[in-house]
């Protein structure tokens, strides 16, 4: 029966394989699947918005669209800093069940593309029920990095998509 269950979390993460743009929050690396991604911008005017979460940085205008601007510095609870030469927004489609919108996330950095083998990931980490990482897919291990893969569709639940979307 061990057996099974070995085989079941294996092909539990046969999915998860394929290629992630890589970015950096910090110091870590994170990826998001690739397929999610619509397009890299550079920084850009961010336009404050009233009553939204601490995490959302304001909305852009992008090609006649108004895109909400996840900091995911913020959301993840991570220090604030100063926008860079480097910063930048990864602009992603969210598709839940209740949802449909396009996003952008402000991140540190966008690092490259890469392409992760299943044998190369592994399950996150459990640390808790309280824990709230639902977002993290799996850890990807890349020569001696290691890589946090995240669901972009997962970043905000459900109800923050929603009271994003009826804000905006």
């Amino acid at each position: 029966m061990a057996k099974a269950k070995t085989t079941e979390i294996t092909d539990n993460l046969d999915h998860l394989a394929g290629k992630y743009l890589t970015f950096y929050l910090e110091q870590e690396v994170y990826g998001i699947e690739i397929l999610k991604v619509q397009e890299i911008i550079g920084m850009m005017k961010v336009t404050k918005f009233p009553k939204v979460p601490h995490f959302v940085r304001g909305v852009i205008n992008l090609r006649g669209k108004v895109i909400p601007v996840i900091d995911l510095r913020q959301k993840f609870n991570m220090t604030g800093q100063e926008d860079t030469e480097k910063t930048c927004i990864i602009v992603t489609q969210i598709e839940t069940e209740k949802v449909e919108m396009r996003q952008g996330i402000l991140v540190d950095e966008v690092s490259e593309v890469i392409d992760i083998e299943s044998a190369n990931i592994e399950q996150r980490p459990d640390f808790g029920s309280s824990s709230n990482d639902d977002f993290v897919l799996g850890v990807g291990k890349i020569n001696d990095k290691v890589i946090i893969l995240i669901d972009v569709e997962k970043i905000l639940s459900d109800n923050e998509l929603i009271s994003l979307g009826e804000a905006l």
